[in-house]
């Protein structure tokens, strides 16, 4: 299955298009409505609809003044995921400990200030990540495609406007580091060390609009909003099983030419998920005590069908003789420090990995339900 977490955190209309998605979910789907049934049949949605509530009290009617963008202990939570340094509020605390509840696959957070959708990474340790300015992961296909899904589904995002700030965006869309470098921010965090592709949806020039500029605004945003959450559908999802036929649980599933800093691994149910466009991949999994095992597959657009492609991968035990062995067979499997543990004061030990570092706005997590 799929899941799928929206999140918003420093955005009043965030909460607003968050609520009313909500709405509009059930609304459609008790009327039977197509879209709502098929969404919601293969796929379960976790909304958040304000992260920083603290924030959201004191925000005021601005369209450009930041009021309501920290927290109550003036921190805020778009720089606060972790990066290997600083401490992290509850709120924080809260989303990391909520992401590993789920395998999430992909997000959204919504913010405002822009129109534009932006994706990782949003920061850089000046290596090979870095061309042209942008900071690329290896998803940056699926990334770009994502926010293209979103901005052209959009009542003007495509358009590129710049909200009279002289930042224009092509298509709608922009890397984060290219458009400008921060620290701790969530969309980061999900993609290295949750497994979850997030964007960082900006949706509104004014921070804080009039009320009766919310219809319109919802309107802008609605058909993007359903057509990004069916994008979930992307790629391959399956499981893992030993030769017994038991399901594997932290095995390493890695796509040839996509070497993720955190390598992606089966959850305690087995499965796997990887979003990826449609064209023929090869897949090597690993786990230790079993042979690699390595498989080819060309992968189908699954948004349209509403379910991704379903492939499992079935291991074998590594031969007792050593002479048996390939050499290919004892490579190590690639490790990453996924633990990230959360201390009662907000501090969290140093990850093995201390370049890019990530953080939070808005979440919302997806995850579809045929597995």
């Amino acid at each position: 299955s799929h899941i799928y977490p929206f999140k918003s955190l420093l955005l009043v209309l965030g909460r607003v298009l968050l609520l009313q998605l909500i709405d509009d979910l059930v609304r459609g789907y008790r009327n039977n409505e197509t879209w709502s049934l098929q969404l919601l049949n293969s796929t379960r949605i976790h909304i958040l609809p304000s992260m920083n509530p603290d924030g959201f009290d004191d925000a005021g009617t601005h369209c450009q003044y930041s009021q309501g963008r920290f927290n109550q202990n003036g921190i805020d939570l778009n720089r606060n995921f972790p990066d290997a340094f600083a401490g992290l509020r509850r709120q924080s605390r809260a989303v990391i400990g909520w992401l590993r509840t789920e395998s999430f696959v992909l997000s959204a957070n919504l913010h405002g200030g822009a129109l534009v959708a932006s994706y990782p990474y949003d920061n850089s340790n000046g290596g090979s990540e870095l061309v042209g300015g942008a900071s690329i992961t290896p998803d940056d296909d699926v990334f770009v495609h994502l926010a293209k899904v979103y901005s052209h589904n959009h009542g003007s995002m495509h358009q590129g406007d710049s909200c009279n700030d002289n930042a224009l965006f092509l298509d709608g869309i922009t890397n984060g580091y290219q458009w400008y470098p921060l620290s701790g921010g969530m969309q980061d965090y999900n993609y290295v060390w949750a497994q979850c592709l997030e964007l960082t949806l900006e949706v509104s020039c004014c921070k804080f609009p009039p009320v009766r500029e919310l219809p319109a605004l919802w309107t802008e945003n609605k058909r993007a909003l359903r057509a990004y959450i069916q994008q979930v559908h992307l790629g391959v999802k399956g499981r893992v099983f030993d030769a017994s036929g038991a399901p594997v649980q932290n095995a390493v599933v890695e796509v040839k030419g996509r070497r993720n800093m955190c390598p992606f691994r089966t959850d305690r149910y087995g499965e796997y998920y990887r979003l990826l466009l449609p064209g023929n991949y090869t897949f090597t999994v690993t786990y230790p005590g079993h042979e690699v095992l390595t498989e080819t597959l060309n992968v189908p657009y699954g948004p349209d069908q509403y379910s991704a492609m379903k492939h499992d991968f079935l291991l074998q035990r590594t031969p007792t003789d050593p002479t048996q062995v390939k050499p290919t067979q004892v490579k190590p499997t690639p490790t990453c420090n996924y633990t990230l543990h959360l201390e009662a004061g907000g501090a969290i030990t140093r990850p093995t990995w201390t370049g890019l570092s990530v953080g939070l706005w808005f979440v919302a997590a997806l995850r579809s339900i045929t597995a």
